[in-house]
């Protein structure tokens, strides 16, 4: 389907540069949660990009139809995502027909065609081993680059992303054995002696990589983010940091007999 959205002009948004990193930090608050095996003191992350593609479509193109684009959900090494997101529901601006849209397999994206510049709601449904609360995202639409100078071209599109890691503290143990090998998800070192539970993966693992963007036709405009490796690294380093102070305050606990204290959270809570 093909919509036209309509926004007021003065709700048109132009996109900042490309962020890189904001770590939001997701945990379980099922009702279940005390039920489920978890593997304390380990945090997974996982790097995503969202972000928006638009393509002019042309002087001969109509003045509501003048642009082609894409709002999307990958990783950010363009692997499946399917492993841990369930689903992706997009909220389109209230002119398209039918504005919220479910995408229930990878890749997570959605192409439409209008003329006007809007804010996109994207919000992610995890896996049920995963986490049972929802990750609300926010992106603007943007049609126009940011060069006024010289008539638009139908080479090249505009292209805005962003790269965001999502933390996923105390992991259960279906999560984390389903996740162990997997490219689009970072494992941090682990003790000497771990052995890993077998559990039936929730996701077939025979379907993985049906939802990877490598080869994608629109990854040859994907935003390269220079800083990734770097954001990594200093990643690995946070969860081993706090892997340590929450060793330290159970020893703490124990020596003054006190009973442990819960690790306080950062940033993004399921509460």
């Amino acid at each position: 389907m093909q919509g036209e959205n309509h926004p007021d002009p003065q709700d048109s948004v132009s996109a900042a540069k490309p962020q890189h990193l904001n770590f939001i930090n997701i945990t379980d608050d099922s009702e279940n949660k005390g039920t489920i095996k978890r593997h304390k003191d380990i945090e997974l992350s996982v790097p995503i990009v969202y972000g928006t593609m638009a393509f002019y479509l042309g002087r001969k193109a109509s003045e509501s139809q003048s642009h082609k684009w894409t709002v999307y959900v990958r990783g950010a090494t363009n692997e499946d995502l399917g492993v841990v997101i369930n689903r992706v529901v997009f909220q389109l601006h209230p002119s398209f027909n039918n504005p919220t849209r479910v995408v229930e397999s990878p890749p997570f994206e959605l192409t439409e065609c209008g003329w006007g510049e809007f804010e996109i709601g994207i919000t992610l449904f995890f896996h049920s081993d995963v986490c049972d609360k929802q990750l609300d995202l926010f992106h603007h639409l943007k049609l126009y680059p940011e060069s006024e100078s010289g008539p638009q071209t139908t080479k090249k599109p505009v292209v805005v992303e962003t790269y965001n890691e999502i933390v996923f503290p105390e992991p259960s143990e279906g999560f984390f054995a389903r996740v162990f090998d997997h490219p689009a998800v970072i494992v941090p070192r682990l003790p000497a002696g771990f052995r890993m539970p077998t559990i039936t993966p929730l996701y077939i693992m025979n379907e993985q990589g049906k939802g990877e963007t490598k080869n994608h036709p629109l990854s040859q405009w994907y935003l390269n983010f220079s800083e990734a490796d770097e954001l990594l690294k200093l990643a690995a380093a946070r969860q081993q940091v706090q892997a340590h102070i929450v060793k330290l305050r159970r020893q703490l606990s124990l020596m003054s007999g006190l009973p442990e204290s819960s690790n306080p959270s950062s940033g993004y809570e399921c509460i």
